[in-house]
């Protein structure tokens, strides 16, 4: 026995896979809980009561039973705390319940809510505060500011519920919504548009950004990554919008069914929301082609790094950008941003994680074109919107087979903890001690 315990203690930590498997066992106590007959008013499966908990802890969105119908109030708390859990962390919630009942934090864990908010060890525990009260504080104005748009249309508790789980659900980015259509009946309101948009905009920037930005005076001051996320945010929606308003304007279906004032919102709201929510206010089934697949690659985009959002994340794309752009002006040196060099280590983990999000999706949609019986647009989208956490769907979620929901949770699931994670966590990673003669291999 005490030669166990010896090699248990041994037993080199894996960060990754720790948080890896507290996040699945997360889904599946949140699917128990959505199978009890207290949280439900129709019969739910299995299958779809677990890819209601995936879609909440990995702050999705997407559903395959409506939420507000087929859910009591307990169920809908159930998905609202898998969604508050999902989008802060998994070990940010578990470092709470630590310091709540005042226990000690050891080094281990200290290494995993290292690993989860990629930060350095020194002031962690601090840090993780600052993270729950601003995360709390912003998600309390919000409530506030929707509630004096809800609570005289629906009624003062309904109002402030009803703001309550949208807010909770847009701040981490997930997506969910009480009615079946989303927020489409709110498509050229000023207050429920700019309010649910701040909210997944500063969950999507993520919380070492909103703290480097309370910290610094000047622009000059703040960390590149920083940089990166406020320019490369506002560069990507001021397009996002403008490129969907002229590809939808003159569609029936969409903006063209709406007035001026209202298409100018939904062109914003939807311009903004597939990188990081999946709310809409115009029916996503109806979009042209061409705006499925921009929207689509906003998806794999995704928002910043330590986020509530999915995909590659905006600066692993603006890197993989620069990257090539400094290949094809014949530069042998890494990428200069705001002249800094960046790593080249830090351009091979771009490259890594490009390269593992496309294998899992092309794997994932490889497959859904064999299970199901869709138009492959839509199927793309859905291995998109999966990927990138995002939510939006044109439709077809609910019909899909059990090994496509199957599929489907997968992808949420490596859109969660990431694809290099993913990896990472299943191998052994071992540094090469030994350098090897170097000789030139024909591409392209």
């Amino acid at each position: 026995m005490r030669v166990i315990k010896q090699q248990v203690k041994n037993v080199q930590l894996n960060p990754p896979l720790f948080i890896a498997f507290g996040f699945l066992f997360l889904i599946l106590l949140g699917g128990l809980l959505l199978k009890l007959p207290i949280a439900t008013t129709m019969p739910v499966s299995w299958i779809d009561a677990l890819f209601t908990s995936a879609s909440a802890v990995t702050v999705t969105g997407l559903w395959v039973v409506d939420t507000g119908t087929a859910y009591t109030l307990f169920g809908e708390v159930v998905i609202l705390a898998l969604i508050q859990i999902g989008g802060l962390g998994f070990m940010t919630f578990s470092i709470l319940i630590f310091m709540i009942f005042g226990k000690k934090i050891g080094l281990k864990q200290r290494i995993l809510i290292q690993e989860q908010l990629q930060t350095s060890l020194g002031g962690i525990i601090r840090l993780v505060k600052r993270l729950v009260i601003f995360a709390l504080t912003i998600e309390s104005v919000g409530v506030i500011l929707l509630s004096v748009r809800w609570v005289p249309e629906m009624g003062l508790w309904k109002g402030i519920y009803y703001s309550l789980f949208h807010i909770v659900s847009s701040f981490n980015n997930a997506g969910f919504a009480l009615w079946p259509d989303s927020l489409s009946d709110y498509v050229g309101d000023p207050v429920v548009n700019i309010v649910i948009t701040l909210m997944f905009v500063l969950g999507g920037l993520g919380f070492t950004v909103i703290n480097d930005l309370g910290s610094k005076k000047t622009f000059r001051l703040l960390t590149l990554h920083t940089k990166l996320m406020v320019i490369g945010t506002i560069t990507v929606n001021m397009v996002a919008i403008v490129t969907f308003y002229l590809l939808e304007i003159n569609n029936p279906e969409t903006l063209g069914k709406l007035s001026d004032s209202e298409q100018l919102w939904a062109a914003y709201f939807q311009g903004i929301s597939p990188r990081t929510a999946g709310f809409n206010t115009v029916p996503i089934g109806e979009l042209e082609d061409p705006t499925l697949m921009f929207v689509a690659m906003l998806m794999f985009i995704g928002a910043g790094s330590v986020s509530t959002a999915g995909g590659i994340k905006l600066t692993t794309f603006i890197i993989i950008l620069f990257a090539v752009g400094t290949y094809l002006k014949h530069k042998s040196q890494s990428p200069v941003l705001f002249n800094r060099n960046i790593k080249v280590g830090v351009v091979y983990r771009a490259q890594a994680i490009v390269v593992t999000s496309l294998s899992f999706i092309f794997l994932a949609l490889f497959t859904l074109t064999i299970t199901e019986n869709k138009p492959f647009i839509d199927l793309l989208f859905e291995v998109m919107s999966a990927f990138g956490t995002v939510g939006l769907s044109t439709g077809i979620t609910t019909s899909l087979s059990t090994i496509g929901k199957m599929i489907i949770m997968c992808m949420m699931y490596v859109g969660l903890v990431g694809p290099l994670s993913v990896v990472l966590s299943l191998a052994r990673r071992e540094e090469q001690k030994i350098r090897h003669p170097e000789e030139d291999v024909l591409t392209g």
